[in-house]
């Protein structure tokens, strides 16, 4: 048989003298372009050898591990399914499978050929037009059939909507990369999220010594970067993921004298990139598209006047010029006035008094507070002009498009919860940022689910901090090719929409989805295991609307990481499937109240492929946890 022979020819050189060793096999098992997890491989190896008491193993006994690893059972019940000798797959069988089972029914005779070509090994096989077990496993474990659709694996969707109609992927407190009271600041904090895709990256600038800007967690003892080096960074990294444009958001506690060297810094570092005028007209009654502003680097800060006023400035030297801003300070809420108050801890009474007042009763008004702010930099202030927020109502009647609102996280959960559908019609006109508390000492991160609900363009999260609301992040932001940029559902661009995610009325097409999990292949061993064991079980759950809200957990499979197999299956009806998240996350059962992480994978509803598919795992700080994957059956409609 031609697989022997093929098997053969690789193998046989090795065992010149016999006998192998453990790491002689693995290095055979990455010459057959196996990919293993070393415990499972060792843990089988011992198996095979312990019997006899010797290290080394023989042709044969190598034969056996490679199928232990490899040929799974699942795979070989679906092939003999389609292959009548059990042995081969003819292409007419290859093309009734795909059409049946993987819903591919458009070019299947081309997409057939295909999948022979790519990863049929054996030649001879290959020149038939066929496909042995060796190459079905190979295309069952491949890219080919993963859970996440190919085409929205590249940017498929329209980039020449206006900006506020997209989500943007976003971070806050960019620069830190590990808590926000102590932990250092790091250039790796803008490098790591502009290689994630991150489109708006936040630059906390204070006055630093010889008249340099300084980068840091103000009033904090964290360490601090200077602003300098930073551009240099965003100038190298900026467009390294992603074409789209790039937005710094600067949190400005510079003084006029030290702004005018920011400005300095951006235009001679940053040149061509930086955005300094308008496109096309000069006065502004639209915001300008992802498309139009590709490779640019956009300036997010306060500006003194218009647009239009700017353009009108340019060319003529502005240097020592400041302009004035003023806006009223209120006491309220104190924990949000400012993204990065001092950290104090509020009195419970007046903790409770600003809670449970109605948003529409007058707050205490403070002083008026005067910012200044140097005409240079404020000149580099294009299309996203930081507006302070006041409310609906005030944004409707006086807001212009280039100008947006930064609301933190606890103010906006109550629009959130008692104005959406006001909140759903400011995002359709005006680019939202959401920022954490500043409670949130620790850097942990809301869950962004509950403000894209409403359309915020801008959810800023810690990105340096990992978990479920990181895994939202990059489970969202995979779509469009993972450029940074998601067109939001009609529903949340169109200015007269009345959707509330918590009353979704007729904004809801529901979608059944059902999803077989079958099996898991080379899981990550429990922590506690001294072999390759874990009790896996898998949590599938849905994020979305509160309505869509849900979580299910198939049973527990004792210790068995290498193969476990479920044969379970789920249902869901998802009333707003534009909206949701599915994510998949296997837990080892240590005891029956506590489970430990072992990997997860998040991805949109709508990127769902049908049919037979894997699904990768990521750990917890976000690294592919080759070969670890599930092994699933989707279907919807």
């Amino acid at each position: 048989m031609e697989e022997n022979r093929w098997f053969l020819n690789i193998i046989q050189d090795e065992f010149m003298n016999g006998k192998i060793d453990l790491d002689s096999t693995m290095k055979l098992l990455e010459k057959l372009h196996v990919t293993f997890d070393v415990a499972h491989v060792k843990h089988v190896f011992k198996k095979t050898v312990d019997k006899r008491k010797v290290h080394t193993i023989n042709i044969e006994d190598f034969r056996a591990i490679y199928r232990t690893i490899v040929h799974r059972t699942e795979f070989h019940e679906l092939f003999c399914a389609y292959s009548p000798n059990r042995k081969i797959l003819a292409d007419t069988e290859l093309i009734e499978f795909l059409k049946k089972e993987q819903f591919q029914t458009e070019d299947s005779e081309i997409r057939a050929l295909e999948i022979i070509l790519k990863y049929e090994p054996v030649e001879e096989v290959r020149k038939r037009r066929q496909l042995s077990f060796e190459g079905f496993i190979r295309y069952m474990s491949s890219e080919d059939s993963s859970i996440f659709k190919k085409d929205h694996r590249t940017v498929y969707q329209d980039m020449n909507h206006p900006l506020c109609d997209y989500f943007i992927s976003s971070s806050h407190n960019t620069y830190l990369i590990s808590d926000q009271l102590i932990g250092p600041s790091d250039l790796f904090g803008y490098i790591s999220a502009l290689l994630k895709g991150c489109r708006c990256l936040e630059i906390d600038c204070w006055d630093g010594s010889n008249n340099e800007p300084v980068v840091y967690h103000g009033h904090t003892l964290t360490s601090k970067i200077s602003f300098c080096s930073v551009i240099h960074v965003i100038d190298k990294y900026a467009f390294a993921a992603s074409e789209y444009p790039v937005i710094l958001s600067l949190e400005n506690h510079c003084s006029p004298k030290q702004q005018e060297i920011m400005a300095e810094h951006l235009e001679n570092i940053l040149g061509d990139k930086l955005l300094t005028s308008t496109i096309g007209d000069s006065v502004v009654t639209q915001l300008p598209s992802p498309e139009a502003l590709k490779f640019k680097i956009l300036v997010k800060n306060k500006k003194v006047g218009t647009i239009e006023e700017t353009m009108l400035r340019k060319g003529q030297d502005s240097h020592g010029e400041t302009g004035e801003i003023f806006e009223e300070e209120y006491t309220s809420e104190e924990d949000e006035t400012d993204e990065k108050a001092p950290l104090q801890q509020k009195s419970d009474s007046s903790k409770r008094k600003s809670e449970n007042r109605p948003s529409s009763l007058p707050r205490k008004k403070a002083k008026m507070k005067k910012i200044k702010i140097a005409i240079e930099l404020s000149d580099l202030v294009i299309y996203t002009k930081s507006e302070k927020f006041v409310s609906f109502e005030h944004s409707l009647a006086n807001q212009k498009c280039y100008e947006n609102n930064s609301i933190g996280e606890v103010k906006a959960r109550k629009f959130v919860k008692h104005s959406g559908n006001e909140f759903v019609s400011h995002t359709s006109r005006f680019i939202t940022r959401i920022y954490p508390k500043g409670t949130r000492a620790n850097s942990s991160n809301y869950n962004p689910q509950e403000f894209w609900n409403v359309g915020c363009q801008m959810v800023a999260l810690n990105f340096q901090t990992p978990g479920v609301q990181m895994e939202l992040q990059n489970g969202k932001f995979l779509d469009n090719g993972g450029c940074g940029y998601i067109l939001k559902p009609e529903f949340l661009r169109n200015r007269s929409s009345t959707f509330n995610p918590y009353n979704v009325g007729r904004y809801s097409k529901p979608m059944s989805l059902s999803i077989r999990l079958i099996s898991g292949h080379q899981l990550p061993p429990s922590n506690l295991s001294k072999t390759n064991k874990a009790d896996p079980l898998v949590q599938i759950e849905i994020y979305g609307v509160p309505d869509d809200q849900v979580k299910r957990k198939s049973s527990v499979i004792k210790s068995n990481a290498l193969s476990p197999r479920w044969d379970e299956t789920f249902s869901f009806t998802v009333q707003v499937p534009e909206l949701a998240l599915i994510r998949f996350c296997v837990e080892d059962e240590i005891s029956l109240v506590a489970n430990e992480f072992l990997g997860q994978y998040t991805l949109p509803l709508l990127s769902l492929s049908k049919g037979y598919c894997n699904v990768p795992l990521f750990s917890k700080n976000g690294g592919k946890l080759e070969p670890a994957s599930l092994f699933v059956y989707v279907w919807y409609y």
